[in-house]
């Protein structure tokens, strides 16, 4: 019986044509420039985020109090991933999902990335969420997401990944990438140096080769997340509805949020 219901909640949270489907309700395909100047702060301002997370950055943040903008972001991302220890998805709200990966209970990628969306918006550090999805769409392989902050010491977006304490570089160059700059320079096969910035956690060079250098991913923006609205149903609704549900009504009710698709090899692949 116990394994019944563990099968019935995982088709509920996680079977892979519910993935499917999300997709093909939620995606847009855009020029690259129409991603340029997106950021998860233009609708996440922190008042709105829970005073939780003001609690947690004024430890991450005490014995550091000036830093550039590039080195906050490594000594957040650092922090985070020095005190997440990882484990299941969670798809709770924000402060809720906080709470559970402090204490060891569990998040995966998108857990960590949503999370540091927030830590960024009280550091005044423009960021924004990426997903990598596979095109044609396989149920082999589950996605992944990172982030983007962007940084006035390189004038650019550059792409972090806080999961797996990784960055990317082209061939010599001390300039990390952004994400759509590792997929074209990995397109057009222009050499790609990755490092983690935190020497702990070593590099996983399977996984680097099947996320970010297999030419069927494709990278997508999330888009018009607010998270003081996804918290309020999350918080209301989840004892009760499963996410799946939870997150389709958001839709239907037009506060969802949505997937941008700023490469042009999207247009066919994803059907």
């Amino acid at each position: 019986m116990l394994k019944l219901i563990q099968k019935m909640r995982w088709i509920v949270k996680r079977h892979p044509y519910l993935y499917y489907t999300r997709f093909k309700l939620l995606s847009k395909k855009a020029a690259a420039d129409e991603a340029w100047d997106y950021s998860y702060n233009t609708i996440n301002q922190r008042e709105s985020l829970p005073s939780y997370f003001q609690t947690i950055n004024l430890k991450i943040f005490e014995d550091t109090p000036f830093l550039s903008d590039f080195d906050k972001t490594l000594h957040l991302a650092k922090w985070l991933r020095m005190h997440i220890k990882g484990g299941s998805g969670l798809s709770l709200s924000s402060e809720k999902a906080l709470k559970k990966m402090l204490e060891g209970e569990g998040g995966v990628c998108s857990d960590i990335a949503q999370v540091f969306n927030n830590f960024c918006v009280l550091n005044d550090i423009r960021v924004r969420e990426w997903g990598i999805t596979s095109l044609p769409y396989k149920n082999k392989f589950g996605g992944h997401a990172v982030n983007e902050f962007y940084s006035d010491r390189h004038n650019k977006w550059v792409l972090i990944d806080v999961a797996k304490s990784l960055m990317f570089y082209e061939g010599d160059s001390e300039e990390p990438l952004s994400v759509l700059e590792l997929f074209e320079n990995n397109k057009q096969k222009k050499r790609i140096v990755f490092r983690s910035f935190l020497n702990s956690n070593p590099i996983d060079y399977t996984l680097i080769k099947d996320y970010y250098l297999n030419t069927e991913r494709m990278p997508f923006l999330i888009c018009n997340y607010c998270n003081n609205t996804y918290d309020w149903y999350l918080d209301k609704f989840q004892p009760y509805l499963p996410i799946f549900v939870i997150h389709f009504w958001l839709y239907l009710a037009k506060k969802s949020y949505y997937y941008l698709f700023p490469l042009q090899r999207y247009k066919n692949k994803l059907a």
